[in-house]
Protein backbone atom coordinates (compact mmCIF):
# COMPACT_ATOMS: atom_id res chain seq x y z
CA UNK A 1 0.00 0.00 0.00
CA UNK A 2 1.28 3.42 -0.73
CA UNK A 3 2.61 5.34 2.29
CA UNK A 4 -0.23 7.55 4.22
CA UNK A 5 -2.81 5.11 2.73
CA UNK A 6 -2.93 2.32 5.62
CA UNK A 7 -6.63 0.77 6.31
CA UNK A 8 -7.02 0.65 10.23
CA UNK A 9 -7.56 -2.64 12.62
CA UNK A 10 -8.19 -3.36 15.79
CA UNK A 11 -4.55 -4.71 16.88
CA UNK A 12 -3.05 -1.28 15.91
CA UNK A 13 -3.21 2.17 17.97
CA UNK A 14 -6.68 3.96 17.21
CA UNK A 15 -5.43 6.24 14.37
CA UNK A 16 -6.34 10.17 14.10
CA UNK A 17 -5.73 12.47 10.89
CA UNK A 18 -5.77 15.92 10.80
CA UNK A 19 -5.70 18.27 7.92
CA UNK A 20 -2.66 21.15 6.98
CA UNK A 21 -4.95 23.22 4.89
CA UNK A 22 -2.40 26.05 3.42
CA UNK A 23 -3.87 29.06 1.37
CA UNK A 24 -2.28 32.07 0.16
CA UNK A 25 0.82 31.18 2.77
CA UNK A 26 -1.55 30.57 5.65
CA UNK A 27 -2.40 27.56 7.88
CA UNK A 28 -6.27 27.01 8.69
CA UNK A 29 -6.26 26.32 12.93
CA UNK A 30 -9.41 25.43 14.43
CA UNK A 31 -10.36 25.99 18.46
CA UNK A 32 -11.74 23.25 19.88
CA UNK A 33 -15.07 23.71 21.58
CA UNK A 34 -15.29 20.37 23.95
CA UNK A 35 -14.46 18.04 25.43
CA UNK A 36 -13.77 20.88 28.18
CA UNK A 37 -10.10 19.58 28.48
CA UNK A 38 -9.55 20.50 25.18
CA UNK A 39 -12.05 23.86 24.85
CA UNK A 40 -10.20 26.72 23.77
CA UNK A 41 -7.23 25.09 22.43
CA UNK A 42 -6.31 24.99 18.99
CA UNK A 43 -6.12 22.35 16.66
CA UNK A 44 -5.65 21.03 13.17
CA UNK A 45 -9.11 20.03 11.52
CA UNK A 46 -9.47 15.91 11.51
CA UNK A 47 -10.67 13.25 13.55
CA UNK A 48 -10.87 9.30 13.78
CA UNK A 49 -9.85 6.99 11.40
CA UNK A 50 -13.19 4.82 10.70
CA UNK A 51 -12.57 0.75 10.81
CA UNK A 52 -12.32 0.07 6.81
CA UNK A 53 -11.43 3.86 6.04
CA UNK A 54 -7.89 4.46 4.41
CA UNK A 55 -6.26 7.72 6.06
CA UNK A 56 -6.77 9.52 3.48
CA UNK A 57 -10.84 8.19 3.12
CA UNK A 58 -11.20 9.44 6.53
CA UNK A 59 -9.05 12.83 6.19
CA UNK A 60 -11.68 13.93 3.39
CA UNK A 61 -14.73 13.01 5.02
CA UNK A 62 -13.37 14.82 8.49
CA UNK A 63 -12.65 18.13 6.48
CA UNK A 64 -16.58 17.38 4.92
CA UNK A 65 -17.87 16.96 8.32
CA UNK A 66 -15.94 19.75 9.79
CA UNK A 67 -15.20 22.01 7.72
CA UNK A 68 -17.95 21.69 5.05
CA UNK A 69 -15.16 21.28 1.87
CA UNK A 70 -13.65 18.58 -0.20
CA UNK A 71 -10.43 17.98 0.08
CA UNK A 72 -7.15 16.28 -2.07
CA UNK A 73 -5.18 14.62 0.85
CA UNK A 74 -1.62 14.93 -0.14
CA UNK A 75 2.12 14.75 1.60
CA UNK A 76 2.60 13.69 4.97
CA UNK A 77 3.49 16.55 7.51
CA UNK A 78 5.99 15.42 10.05
CA UNK A 79 6.23 12.08 11.70
CA UNK A 80 2.97 9.71 13.82
CA UNK A 81 2.54 12.10 16.98
CA UNK A 82 1.66 9.21 20.03
CA UNK A 83 -1.25 9.86 21.71
CA UNK A 84 -3.01 8.25 24.77
CA UNK A 85 -0.05 7.00 26.37
CA UNK A 86 0.05 4.85 22.76
CA UNK A 87 -3.45 3.84 22.74
CA UNK A 88 -3.33 6.21 19.48
CA UNK A 89 -1.33 8.00 16.57
CA UNK A 90 -1.73 11.09 15.14
CA UNK A 91 -1.30 11.19 11.32
CA UNK A 92 -1.06 15.18 9.79
CA UNK A 93 -1.27 15.55 5.75
CA UNK A 94 -1.41 18.27 3.64
CA UNK A 95 -4.66 18.76 2.55
CA UNK A 96 -6.20 20.96 -0.38
CA UNK A 97 -9.40 22.64 -0.70
CA UNK A 98 -11.22 21.63 -3.92
CA UNK A 99 -13.97 23.25 -6.23
CA UNK A 100 -13.28 26.75 -4.59
CA UNK A 101 -14.39 25.53 -1.30
CA UNK A 102 -14.28 27.90 1.55
CA UNK A 103 -13.49 26.24 4.96
CA UNK A 104 -16.49 26.81 7.73
CA UNK A 105 -16.76 26.16 11.57
CA UNK A 106 -19.23 23.76 11.46
CA UNK A 107 -17.89 21.91 14.75
CA UNK A 108 -15.22 24.43 16.09
CA UNK A 109 -15.64 27.58 18.14
CA UNK A 110 -13.63 29.28 16.05
CA UNK A 111 -11.26 29.54 12.89
CA UNK A 112 -7.73 31.41 11.84
CA UNK A 113 -5.85 31.58 9.08
CA UNK A 114 -2.27 31.94 10.69
CA UNK A 115 1.08 32.92 8.26
CA UNK A 116 4.27 31.60 9.86
CA UNK A 117 5.06 34.76 12.28
CA UNK A 118 1.61 34.08 13.62
CA UNK A 119 1.79 30.40 14.70
CA UNK A 120 2.56 30.90 18.12
CA UNK A 121 0.04 33.62 18.50
CA UNK A 122 -2.75 30.28 19.82
CA UNK A 123 -2.42 28.05 22.36
CA UNK A 124 -2.25 24.36 20.26
CA UNK A 125 -2.89 21.49 21.92
CA UNK A 126 0.06 19.14 22.62
CA UNK A 127 -0.47 16.69 19.92
CA UNK A 128 -0.45 19.43 17.37
CA UNK A 129 2.77 21.16 18.80
CA UNK A 130 5.09 18.91 16.97
CA UNK A 131 3.41 19.54 13.53
CA UNK A 132 3.33 23.06 13.79
CA UNK A 133 7.52 22.92 14.67
CA UNK A 134 7.37 21.82 11.10
CA UNK A 135 5.22 24.22 9.19
CA UNK A 136 7.28 27.53 8.72
CA UNK A 137 9.39 25.54 6.27
CA UNK A 138 6.14 24.23 4.49
CA UNK A 139 4.47 27.78 4.03
CA UNK A 140 6.32 29.04 1.45
CA UNK A 141 6.17 26.14 -0.84
CA UNK A 142 2.38 24.81 -0.68
CA UNK A 143 -1.12 26.45 -0.81
CA UNK A 144 0.19 29.43 -2.79
CA UNK A 145 -1.92 31.19 -5.27
CA UNK A 146 -0.62 32.88 -8.67
CA UNK A 147 -2.01 35.76 -9.71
Amino acid sequence: MPQGHHVSSASSPRVIVAAVIVIDGRVLACERSAPPEAAGRWEFPGGKVEPGETDAQALARECREELGVRVRVGARVGPDVPLARGRAVLRVFVAEVLDGGVPRALEHSAMRWLAAGELNSVPWLPADEPIVAELPALLGGIGERSA
